[in-house]
């Protein structure tokens, strides 16, 4: 498949910059970009999410919509930004491996992306630039654009990394106006215009959504109003009339934390798999996130941008309630200090591989796991005698565990690993990196798209951990899946390969595209980006060839929907008859993935 998929890549890029030198004539238009973070798209109807329906509906419906594997935030932060896959980002998972730690008190070599210091670090070990790419933002500057980001930390920096820096752009975040030396450099009058909007310098913490409780303890029962109602107001009231005030075009992206954030601490259902995620608290942050789109498209409206502004709308990955339970495992069985008794703890995959390879545990700072005294490890974990140099290193992204085999007997590891993964109830999918396989019981890594021109070493596996519906009508809107994270059973997760983690929501609204147009094609999050060039009328020259591709039947006057196939691959199976299948969609030489997994373990394949 590598021989067949790298030329059609390539020509698709030729074919891009033919369209966007095609329309760089038109008038410029404005976009923004609105994310709303962990928005499944069947959860969305007139009466749960009004703003974010009547954009579906007057616009263009991406009703075969996808998020990239592994289904987190960071990697389709980045896969937003930029147009390409994670082989090519190398934003692997919200934590990577990086090899080194950097210096304290980020010291682990397991990088946390969501924290504007860690993602500097990361730019400075990688040529300033660790995704490797140019992102949209960055191309529409060099064409005269303003540009902004406001919202969640984390995905808002990956969307303009240059602006970390300070050097150009704006980002605008849960650091902003704090004295800690953290946040985000503002260009000049920014912060000025916050304060005479009479907004405070500070942007506001989560206040009481942003406690998600304990085993023990409920979480959170109110959304994310306060922090977000802040960013509305920057967008608003500072950001959009400075634009029109600029008489250039813009480009603004609004990555809305609700729904994500009050799903994952949310306090409706303490340990307990129902009510879950459609619970009181996560319907009042979907809708506070509808209420903020409609309140930027209110904005845009009134200063009389309406007529010339798109307004698309993504989510980087669907949703899921954190199931804690395994009959498998032997981290299961044991006790500690935060854990409700017979539950997963947090480190779970890595507790379990250590005993299974006879290994000494570390914490991801090198610290020695003690499970006698009740202790679990608590920032991913290396594996080995040395933590210097582990044998093993295990990244947790929820419903996703990513494994890196540093040592020299990195092939013959990853077959015991994924032998003894097979055996547990837990895993859902395996993916064992090409050069070291091929591995029964699991698909290559490059099947997924996690082999690239990436500058951060590729994982040489990822674990998909088992999905399952709670009963609902709609496995969708009520899945659940096992998870490596720290929110307890009952709360939200994401990250894992059921059809409710990759199915986000997508739809766009605007001059440029066609109105009350359902598009059965596949989409993905990789394909914002060269579309929304093509729209601007300016080109992203690739590094990669992992790119997404620009979705010209959903523009206006576009062409009819391309052609697509259905892509069914199937691995050898392991000793017991364990299998990983691969539900995907190709068009126009991309591959979008629906499901994957163990069949029974997964909610939406097709085996």
């Amino acid at each position: 498949m590598k021989a067949i998929l790298r030329p059609l890549f390539a020509g698709a890029f030729l074919a891009l910059s033919a369209l966007g030198s095609g329309a760089a004539g038109a008038a410029p238009h404005n976009v923004i970009i609105f994310v709303a973070d962990g928005l499944r798209s069947r959860i969305v109807t007139p009466q749960t999410a009004p703003a974010l329906a009547q954009v579906r509906s007057e616009g263009v419906d991406f009703a075969n919509s996808h998020s990239l594997y592994p289904t987190v935030t960071t990697p389709n932060a980045s896969a937003i930004a930029t147009g390409h896959y994670l082989g090519d980002t190398g934003d692997f998972g919200n934590t990577i491996w990086v090899g080194k730690g950097f210096p304290a008190p980020y010291a682990s070599p397991l990088a946390g992306l969501e924290n504007n210091v860690v993602l500097s670090h990361v730019n400075e070990r990688y040529a300033g630039n660790y995704l490797g790419e140019v992102n949209l933002l960055t191309a529409a500057r060099a064409k005269g654009y303003a540009t902004a980001v406001i919202g969640k930390q984390g995905p808002a920096g990956v969307q303009d990394l240059p602006a970390l820096a300070g050097r150009e752009g704006i980002v605008i975040d849960d650091d902003t106006g704090w004295k800690d030396g953290e946040g985000v450099p503002l260009p000049p009058g920014i912060a000025e215009a916050i304060k005479a909007a009479g907004l405070p310098a500070e942007a506001p913490d989560r206040g009481l959504n942003g406690s998600g409780g304990a085993y023990n303890m409920p979480g959170a029962i109110v959304a994310n109003v306060e922090q977000q109602d802040w960013f509305l107001k920057v967008a608003t009231q500072v950001l959009l009339p400075r634009f029109k005030a600029e008489g250039r075009p813009f480009v603004l992206v609004f990555w809305s934390r609700d729904p994500d954030g009050t799903q994952h601490n949310e306090g409706d259902s303490l340990n307990s798999l129902t009510p879950g995620i459609n619970g009181p608290t996560t319907m009042a942050a979907i809708r506070n996130a509808s209420n903020d789109l409609q309140a930027l498209r209110d904005a845009v409206k009134g200063l009389g941008l309406e007529a010339e502004t798109d307004i698309v709308v993504t989510a980087d990955h669907g949703f899921s309630v954190m199931s804690r339970q395994s009959r498998t495992s032997g981290a299961a069985k044991l006790k500690y200090r935060d854990v409700t008794p017979g539950f997963l703890p947090p480190g779970f995959l890595a507790i379990d591989l250590a005993r299974a390879l006879k290994l000494p545990l570390h914490d991801g700072n090198g610290l020695p796991v003690d499970l006698k005294g009740g202790f679990r490890p608590k920032n991913g974990a290396l594996i080995g005698a040395d933590p210097a140099h582990p044998e093993v290193v295990v990244a947790p992204n929820g419903g996703t565990n990513l494994i890196w085999l540093p040592g020299a007997n990195a092939k013959a590891l990853a077959r015991r690993i994924a032998a003894f993964l097979a055996t547990q109830d837990y895993t859902g999918a395996l993916f064992v990196r090409d050069a070291l396989g091929p591995v029964p019981g699991a698909l290559p890594t490059s099947a997924v798209n996690l082999v690239g021109a990436s500058r951060t070493p590729p994982p040489d596996m990822a674990v998909g951990f088992r999905s399952f519906s709670t009963g609902c009508a709609d496995p969708e809107v009520c899945g659940a899946e096992v998870a490596d994270s720290e929110q307890q059973q009952g709360q939200g997760i994401h990250g894992s390969f059921g059809r409710q983690d990759t199915h986000n929501f997508m739809a766009a609204t605007g001059p440029d595209f066609r109105k009350g147009f359902v598009d059965p094609a596949p989409v993905s999050n990789a394909d914002w980006a060269p579309t929304l060039a093509h729209v601007l009328g300016f080109d992203m020259a690739p590094r990669g060839r992992l790119t997404g591709r620009v979705m010209a039947e959903a523009l206006a006057d576009g062409p009819a929907p391309p052609e697509s196939k259905a892509l069914v691959l199937r691995s050898a199976p392991a000793a017991n008859g364990f299998v990983t299948v691969l539900n995907a969609q190709e068009a126009e030489g991309r591959r979008y993935f629906d499901a994957a997994g163990m069949p029974g373990r997964t909610i939406g394949l097709k085996p």
